[in-house]
C-alpha cells in the first residue's frame, strides 16, 4: 500500500504541530530511505515508541500503517510533498514494522500573500502586519514556519490597536510543478479599540480608585496590550495577590470605548513566616516575620519581624507602600532594635530607615534613601604603647545615605540555575558622638550560573569587592568594617575569622573586601542534589581590594529540594588556615549559599 502526494496543502498544514509520544524501550517502525539525519530524526519522532514489539503479523502490519500515517505528517509539516512512503515488513519471525521513506524534493515558500476578509486595517497598520510575515521566497515550505508568519500577523496587528483581530482559514497553493508552497493568509482585522478605564470587578480589600490611578493609559488611548501586560505587572509586583488577572472587556460602551476588567484574589489578611540557619560557628538563627496585608486598601505590606541568634538579635518592623505617588516606586519605612555580640565588637541600639525603590524591568531596581542609627558600641582599641587591645565604649549617631542597584537576570530567588546577578551599594555615612568621621562604603557582588545536562548540572560563581573610603582603620567603627569568614562568606573559617587581628588575636576588621566562591551543583536524584565549593577571602587594610593574603576553603554540601527552594547541609574545610581556625564548619539554612 502506498500513500500518495497531495495536491493542496490547506488540509496539511495542520499537522504541523504533530507530538512526540512518551519516551518507551522500541521504535513502533523502522525507518528506511532517508539519508538527511535531521529529517530521518523527525520522522522518528513523529512515529516515536512503544512499550514492547509487535507479537503478532497482524499487529506489525497495524503498526506500519500508523507508522507511515505518522511519516507522512512530519514530511508534509518539513515542506515535503513529493513523497512516497511505503508501510512494509520484515521477513523475520516474528516480522518487525517497517516504513520505507523516499521524501522527494523539499518544496519552496513561494511569495506569501495577506487578504483583509473584512474592511483592512488603516494604512500604516496593514504595512506593518504585512511585514510582520517575515516569510521570504526560497525559504522551505515548513509549516510551523507558515503558521508562525500568520501568527506575527495578528500580534502586529494587535500592537496598532487591533484587538480583535483574527486569523480566518488560510489557504496554501502546493504547486508540483514548480515544486513551491505559496500561502495566503486571510484575516480579519476587527475595529480599530480605543481603551477606556479600568474597571475592578472583585470584591475585596482594595481600593479601586487606587487601581484606577494605577493603569499606563488615559481614556480613548488606543489599545496597546504591553500596557495591559504592564497593569497586571505592576499589581502582581505588590506581592499581596494570589492572583491577578487584567482582560479587555468584550463589547464597547456608549461612547465606543473597551474597559480593561481587573479581577483581584488576596492574600489571607495575616501570614506568619518563619526561617532558620545554623552553622558551628555562628550558632543557630531563627527569623519570624509577622505580615499583615493591605490594611490601608492600597495593597500595602505591614510586618513586624523578631530575630534570635547568638551574633545578632533584633526586633523591628517596616511598612512597604507599593507605587507610592508613582506606578514603579515602593516606599519602605522601618525601624527596630538591634543587639549584635561578634568577636569584634559588642553593639546595641535602635535605628530607622527610609527608602524608595524603583522598578527598571521585570527585575532590575534602584534604591536610594537615608538611614540614621544610635548605638552604644563596646570595641578592641590597639594601645601600642602597651601592645593590649583594651575595650573601650562609644556612643555613636550613625546618618547615612543609601543607595543601590540590584540586577537580577536568574532564572530562580532561591534555586538559580542559569543566568546572573549584579548587587552594588554606596553609601555616604556620617559618624557624630564620640567620634566624628565622614567615610563612604562601597560594596558590589556579580553571580553568574551556566546550566548543564538540561540543568541538573549548575556551575555557579561570586565575586565580591567592598571598600572604605574616607577614614583610617581606627577612625572607622569596627561594626562599619568589613569582615570575612562564615556562611555567607568564606565558609570553613569562623565568623569574622578571615583578616587582620590584634595581638590578641581579636578580628579587627579592614578598609577594603574581596571575596569569591565557584560551586558545582549536581542534582542526582529529583529531590536530592550534591555541591563541591571552594571560597577565597581577604581583607585589606587599605581602601582597595585585592586578594593579598587571601584564605581558600574547600567543601561539599548536600541539597534537598522543597517546591519552594532547597534546604542546604554544607562542611567546608580551610586550606591556609592560621593558628587557632578551626577544623572545619558546618552550615545549614535554606537556599543556596548564592
Amino acid at each position: 500500500m502506498r500513500f500518495g502526494q497531495a495536491a493542496a496543502a490547506s488540509a496539511l498544514l495542520g499537522l504541523a504541530a504533530v507530538g512526540s509520544p512518551a519516551r518507551a524501550d522500541t521504535p513502533k517502525a523502522s525507518v528506511e530511505g532517508v539519508t538527511n539525519d535531521d529529517l530521518r530524526k523527525r520522522i522518528e519522532r513523529s512515529i516515536g515508541e512503544v512499550e514492547r514489539p509487535a507479537d503478532s503479523r497482524f499487529q506489525a502490519r497495524q503498526r506500519a500503517n500508523e507508522a507511515a500515517e505518522d511519516a507522512v505528517a512530519a514530511l508534509r509539516s518539513e515542506g515535503y510533498y513529493a513523497y512516497e512512503v511505503e508501510p512494509t515488513l520484515t521477513d523475520s519471525d516474528p516480522p518487525k514494522p517497517v516504513v520505507r521513506v523516499d521524501p522527494g524534493p523539499r518544496f519552496r515558500l513561494a511569495d506569501p500573500r495577506v487578504t483583509w476578509v473584512a474592511p483592512p486595517p488603516d494604512p500604516e497598520s496593514a504595512d506593518a502586519a504585512v511585514a510582520a510575515v517575515k516569510l521570504r521566497p526560497g525559504e522551505p515550505g515548513r509549516a510551523a514556519d507558515v503558521i508562525a508568519g500568520e501568527g506575527r500577523v495578528i500580534s502586529a496587528l494587535n500592537q496598532n490597536g487591533y484587538a480583535d483581530a483574527v486569523a480566518e482559514p488560510r489557504e496554501v497553493i502546493v504547486d508540483h510543478a514548480a515544486e513551491t508552497v505559496q500561502p495566503t493568509f486571510r484575516i480579519s482585522a476587527g475595529e480599530l479599540v480605543h481603551l477606556d478605564g479600568v474597571r475592578v470587578e472583585t470584591v475585596g480589600r482594595t481600593n479601586p480608585a487606587w487601581v484606577v490611578a494605577l493603569a499606563p493609559w488615559k481614556s480613548g488611548d488606543v489599545y496597546d496590550p504591553d500596557d495591559v501586560a504592564e497593569l497586571e505587572r505592576r499589581l502582581l509586583d505588590t506581592g499581596v495577590y494570589t492572583s491577578v488577572t487584567v482582560a479587555l472587556a468584550p463589547e464597547s460602551d456608549a461612547q465606543g470605548l473597551r474597559p480593561v476588567v481587573v479581577s483581584l484574589a488576596d492574600r489571607p489578611r495575616r501570614v506568619l513566616e518563619a526561617g532558620f540557619g545554623w552553622s558551628t560557628a555562628e550558632g543557630f538563627g531563627l527569623d519570624t516575620q509577622w505580615s499583615w496585608y493591605n490594611r490601608l486598601h492600597r495593597a500595602d505590606t505591614l510586618s513586624a519581624e523578631v530575630r534570635l541568634a547568638e551574633l545578632e538579635s533584633r526586633i523591628g518592623g517596616a511598612l512597604s507602600l507599593p507605587h507610592w505617588r508613582k506606578p514603579g516606586r515602593t516606599l519602605r519605612l522601618a525601624g527596630g532594635l538591634f543587639y549584635q555580640d561578634t568577636e569584634a565588637y559588642v553593639r546595641s541600639g535602635v535605628g530607622a530607615e527610609a527608602a524608595l525603590t524603583h522598578r527598571l524591568g521585570k527585575t532590575s531596581f534602584i534604591t536610594y534613601g537615608v538611614k540614621v542609627e544610635a548605638s552604644h558600641n563596646e570595641e578592641p582599641e590597639f594601645d601600642p604603647a602597651t601592645g593590649l587591645s583594651p575595650t573601650v565604649e562609644r556612643d555613636l549617631v550613625t546618618l547615612r545615605a543609601i543607595g543601590g542597584l540590584s540586577l537580577d537576570r536568574s532564572d530562580n530567588p532561591l534555586n538559580p540555575t542559569r543566568g546572573w546577578r549584579v548587587n552594588g551599594r554606596l553609601e555616604p555615612t556620617q559618624v557624630l558622638g564620640d567620634e566624628e568621621l565622614t567615610y563612604a562604603r562601597v560594596d558590589a557582588q556579580g553571580t553568574y550560573y551556566v546550566p548543564f545536562n538540561q540543568g541538573r548540572t549548575v556551575v555557579a560563581g561570586r565575586l565580591r569587592l567592598g571598600s572604605l573610603i574616607g577614614g583610617t582603620l581606627p577612625e572607622v567603627p569596627t561594626a562599619e568594617r568589613f569582615f570575612a569568614g562564615g556562611g555567607g562568606s568564606v565558609r570553613g573559617y569562623a565568623y569574622q575569622g578571615v583578616g587582620p587581628r590584634f595581638p590578641d588575636n581579636t578580628p579587627s576588621g579592614g578598609l577594603s573586601l574581596a571575596e569569591g566562591s565557584l560551586e558545582l551543583r549536581r542534582r542526582i536524584f529529583e529531590n536530592w542534589g550534591y555541591v563541591l565549593f571552594s571560597d577565597v577571602g581577604a581583607v585589606g587594610l587599605e581602601p582597595s581590594p585585592s586578594f593579598d593574603g587571601a584564605k581558600f576553603s574547600l567543601g561539599v554540601g548536600v541539597r534537598y529540594f522543597l517546591p519552594f527552594g532547597p534546604i542546604r547541609a554544607d562542611v567546608a574545610v580551610p586550606v591556609n588556615p592560621d593558628e587557632g581556625d578551626p577544623n572545619f564548619q558546618i552550615y545549614i539554612s535554606i537556599g543556596q549559599a548564592f
